[in-house]
């Protein structure tokens, strides 16, 4: 460091450490004034309110709060009261940290007041500027009495006890009647003073600025000479100085002038001799140093970038880019080889085939993004699982192992090497199911995703990879048509069926293509009237071969193949051009319900709606959309945002199946719903138990109670009939009236006065309550 460096720095410090000396001193003394302040600002209010020291001397609590709630603000976060025996009155804003009252008093007399500083675990602290800093959170605990002019013992008016206050102080005749805590936390009384600080700061900057310009400015004239001499000496040295030097200055400054002229005039000669020699010699120097530095550069850069291609192919080549598990051709590989080596070994292998239930549910629902972190957990969670516990150990060598795979998808596969037979493997597949059934919290929504499992063994049922493939797939097919979230054993017989569901499939795919679907209808009547005031519209697929085929058949199938739109959106359209070709002939229908999906219920939902109501003409009055309950619990903001539109729109709204799915009754007033629908099992259980009966009629009440229509369905037996009658429900859809039927003989149920005739029999006939 020059000179010049070293005087400014000590200039620097001594200014800098003056400037905070004075910041530091003002800033202690502005604290403690302000704390003083504060506090002989507390003492006088208690003084000159004397309905503090009235209140407390007749013990009246919320009088005392009442006063003393003025003096609950900036920087007093709390107040507490107590009598003259420590008892606790009463507990304003924040209550103080102290143990008690004897704590809070200390060792003081009982005029005196208290002052104490404690952090929030009660444990003692500073009173000075430094605790308002650290550590945060310090509060001031000041404890004052309050005096009376009157002794707590007599008793006197308002008036008096008024007159004795104003005395109290000037003829020293005082008794204590009771003390108050209050509550300062450090950091308030600190924020008081931080303009001052502020402007001390600012002049004590502004001076350490001034002074270290002055004093850069003035060594700046006295070495200013020295450091040309320097970098004279400094470019001599490396052969830089051209000219000799012109120094400015005292005697000593000529003299170190002259010594250098006089050694740059006799390297003169020499420099220019050796520039030459020199000059060319650093060039070729330079030239191939420059060329081997660019190639090593090249080779490296070439290197890691062949590495990191080699590791990327090998990457996507071998594992799933988003679950990071080996994909199809890695587990195809490791398959085969494990496949020859349970071959040569005369062993059993087992191959896992998950796929998760309803996994394009929640892509719909929530997107694909959500999908992805879904699948990632689920692969974390499966690999988890076989790290955590050999599950083969007690039926294999050490040396067996699990391999875990994603195919694509929503399929991932375990490999099972040196099992004892099918049941080792169902103890890995359970434990698997376990694994998944927890709940998974994915973009705040907290999912639970079931898998279903197939099972195949080799050699038993296959000794290649597609064939044990195959197997497993089937087998994992058939698990899930039996109920999912549960894992089958592959046999010979599942590829019949196997087969029929690959028929069927083929042949849904080009049903609405063919127009083999149709819809029926089963009217609603109402009971007071005989009039049809509307009809649910039900599909059927009539197969060309298999003639009618009911939906519980090809629904589930519709819904895991993704046509479930489609075929939705073809049911909405039909229906609503049946009720336009019915006006045509004359006959009205009021009201036609179709049911949604919940796969159906896509944000886009409400446009397709839309758009089929004014394709058709028909007023949306008229079309009546069954919602289950798993539909409008998917999500709750959205659902509430998508019914709304429908409801603007005129289309009513109906819950169907009501109580057989979540059964929560909060929704039923969220949602701008018109209709509720009590399943028909309900209706059927309440012929033989009485419970189920005040069940059904609590369901009616609640209903008509939030303004709903109810629509009892499955009303089979004239007992039914008479017993939802008598208690409110009169819409009643089922076989009593009529089954489901084709178009044209709906139209015949549409004439005037139908079902009046039918409806006179039924009252004529002597009623029976289910259940009792």
């Amino acid at each position: 460091m020059t000179i010049a460096g070293k005087f400014n720095a000590l200039v620097s410090t001594i200014v800098i450490s003056v400037g905070l000396l004075v910041c530091g001193v003002s800033a202690t003394h502005e604290f403690n004034a302000e704390r003083e302040r504060a506090f002989a600002q507390l003492e006088r209010e208690v003084r000159s309110r004397y309905q503090i020291a009235y209140a407390m001397y007749l013990g009246d609590s919320q009088a005392l709060s009442a006063a003393l709630k003025p003096m609950l603000q900036t920087p007093v976060i709390g107040i507490t009261a107590y009598s003259t025996q420590g008892d606790n009155r009463i507990v304003l804003g924040r209550s103080s940290d102290l143990a008690g009252f004897d704590e809070a008093r200390g060792n003081t007399t009982s005029a005196e007041t208290n002052l104490q500083s404690l952090n929030r675990d009660g444990t003692a602290a500073g009173v000075g500027l430094v605790s308002a800093f650290y550590p945060p959170g310090a509060e001031l605990h000041l404890n004052l009495p309050v005096f009376s002019g009157v002794n707590p013992q007599s008793s006197v008016d308002t008036q008096a006890f008024v007159l004795a206050q104003s005395e109290v102080f000037a003829e020293g005749s005082r008794h204590v009647v009771g003390y108050l805590d209050f509550v300062v936390p450090q950091q308030q009384i600190l924020l008081q003073v931080t303009p001052h600080l502020y402007r001390v700061f600012l002049i004590s900057a502004l001076f350490a600025c001034v002074s270290m310009l002055f004093s850069a400015v003035f060594t700046r004239r006295i070495t200013a000479p020295l450091a040309r001499l320097a970098r004279a000496a400094q470019e001599l040295a490396e052969g830089r100085l051209e000219k000799p030097v012109q120094a400015r200055g005292s005697g000593e400054i000529s003299d170190i002038a002259r010594i250098i002229n006089g050694i740059f005039s006799g390297m003169s000669d020499y420099k220019t001799r050796m520039d030459v020699d020199h000059q060319l010699l650093s060039m070729k120097v330079e030239e191939r140093t420059a060329q081997l530095s660019k190639r090593n550069q090249e080779l490296n850069q070439a290197v890691k970038q062949v590495t990191q291609a080699k590791n990327r192919l090998r990457q996507f080549a071998y594992y799933d880019s988003l679950t990071s598990l080996p994909n199809r051709r890695l587990f195809t590989e490791q398959l085969s080889l494990l496949l020859r080596l349970a071959k040569r070994n005369e062993e059993q292998l087992a191959l896992l085939f998950l796929d998760l239930d309803n996994f394009k549910r929640i892509n719909d629902s929530l997107g694909h993004s959500a999908g992805d972190l879904l699948l990632r957990e689920v692969g974390a969670r499966l690999a988890n699982c076989v790290r955590e516990s050999d599950v083969v150990a007690h039926y294999s060598e050490t040396s067996g192992k699990i391999g875990v795979s994603r195919l694509g998808g929503d399929e991932f596969t375990v490999v099972l090497n040196h099992v004892a037979g099918p049941e080792a493997a169902g103890v890995v597949a359970q434990r698997l199911l376990d694994a998944l059934v927890e709940p998974m919290l994915i973009d705040g929504h907290e999912l639970v995703v079931t898998p279903s499992v197939g099972i195949a063994l080799a050699p038993d049922h296959a000794d290649d990879v597609e064939g044990l493939l195959r197997c497993a797939d089937t087998a994992m097919y058939h698990a899930k048509s039996t109920g999912k979230n549960s894992f089958l054993v592959y046999n010979n017989d599942m590829d019949a069926a196997g087969l029929d569901r690959l028929t069927l499939e083929t042949d849904l795919r080009r049903a609405i293509e063919r127009d083999e679907l149709v819809l029926y209808y089963q009217p609603q009547v109402n009971t007071r009237t005989g009039a049809v005031e509307g009809a649910e519209a039900l599909m059927r697929w009539r197969h060309p071969e298999q003639g009618l085929i009911p939906p519980f058949r090809f629904i589930p199938l519709a819904e895991e193949m993704g046509l479930i739109n489609d075929m939705g959106d073809w049911a909405i359209r039909e229906a609503c051009m049946q009720v336009k070709r019915f006006r045509e002939q004359g006959l009205l229908l009021p009201r036609v319900a179709v049911n949604v999906s919940a796969l159906q219920f896509t944000p886009t939902f409400v446009r397709k709606v839309k758009d089929i109501l004014e394709e058709t003409g028909v007023d949306p009055s008229v079309l009546q959309l069954e919602l289950t309950e798993g539909v409008v619990m998917g999500d709750t903001h959205a659902s509430v945002k998508a019914l709304s539109e429908l409801r603007e729109m005129g289309v009513s709204l109906s819950i169907d199946d009501f109580g057989t799915g979540y059964s929560s009754l909060s929704y039923l007033s969220r949602f701008p719903l018109t209709e509720l629908k009590i399943d028909r099992s309900f209706v059927i259980a309440a012929e033989n138990s009485a419970e189920d009966a005040s069940l059904v009629i609590a369901i009616i009440a609640m209903a008509r109670g939030l303004g709903l229509d109810v629509v009892v369905e499955g009303v089979e037996t004239p007992e039914q009939y008479h017993f939802i009658s008598e208690h409110g429900a009169h819409i009643i859809q089922g076989y009593l009236f009529s089954a489901p039927v084709p178009v044209d003989e709906f139209a015949e149920l549409l004439k005037p006065w139908h079902f009046v005739r039918e409806l006179q029999g039924l009252d004529g006939r002597a009623r029976q309550v289910p259940g009792g």
